[in-house]
């Protein structure tokens, strides 16, 4: 008995050692792809020169999923180690934790399959009826951005985010453990879409995959949804959006 947390502590360091190695694998791949013949593919542009093509958008799927990897996933460990703790005497602990990340990037799979429909329907009538630049564009994404930071639903699943104790013990019930789990993936994935949603859309903005600003923002969910300080990071960074999107607009940014 007396030997049960030092291998409960193993199996966490070793889950912990599994998802740092997953993330650095997506890292890896990310940077492959982007350094060969085929980084265009990565980015959204193009859906402008060829419309919603089954093989863009599968391809571009297959990058926002490694993108999502690299930039959420990471923030998402102070609630999947805990449910570790909480499981970790089930004999079916690695599957549960399995369906609780597959439940949790299905939801960022789902926002960005909307967001590469949603970006192909507004270029293509902006560029069909108005005489607009990508930069204006940019810009107002930019403005959306920074305005949601102020918004109440922001901070209500910011809350959700920093206190994965509270979320665990609110959603996990455990009687139908690989249902619950998977759905339990799904709601924590609703509230870190509901709190980083504009910030993603931003990579967009930037054209796709572009791995210094993926690190950027990665760098600042993260401090935002589980940093103690996070809070107060939220409207400094609204109105940082917001004066880079007037930029933009008279360019100058």
């Amino acid at each position: 008995m007396m030997m049960q947390p030092f291998r409960v502590l193993d199996r966490r360091a070793w889950y912990q050692l599994a998802i740092g190695g997953l993330v650095f694998l997506a890292w890896l791949v990310l940077v492959v792809w982007g350094a060969s013949p085929f980084a265009e593919y990565l980015s959204h542009e193009p859906i402008g020169e060829s419309g919603l093509v089954a093989s863009y958008v599968l391809v571009f799927m297959a990058g926002w999923v490694l993108m999502t990897v690299v930039m959420m996933l990471p923030s998402s460990l102070p609630l999947i180690d805990l449910f570790l703790r909480m499981i970790a005497r089930r004999k079916d602990h690695s599957k549960l934790v399995s369906l609780l990340i597959l439940g949790y990037l299905s939801m960022w799979t789902v926002f960005g399959l909307l967001a590469y429909i949603g970006d192909s329907v507004v270029h293509g009538v902006v560029e069909r009826n108005f005489a607009v630049s990508a930069n204006a564009i940019a810009a107002v994404l930019l403005l959306v951005a920074g305005s949601y930071q102020f918004l109440p639903l922001k901070h209500i699943c910011l809350d959700k985010c920093r206190t994965p104790y509270t979320f665990l013990v609110e959603n996990w019930t455990g009687k139908r453990a690989a249902v619950d789990a998977f759905r339990l993936g799904v709601r924590h994935g609703l509230f870190c879409v509901g709190c980083c949603w504009t910030l993603m859309l931003l990579m967009f903005a930037l054209g796709g995959a572009n791995l210094g600003w993926m690190m950027a923002l990665g760098a600042l969910m993260a401090v935002e949804r589980v940093s103690p300080w996070g809070r107060w990071l939220t409207a400094p960074l609204g109105v940082a959006l917001m004066a880079w999107a007037v930029l933009l607009w008279i360019g100058i940014g």
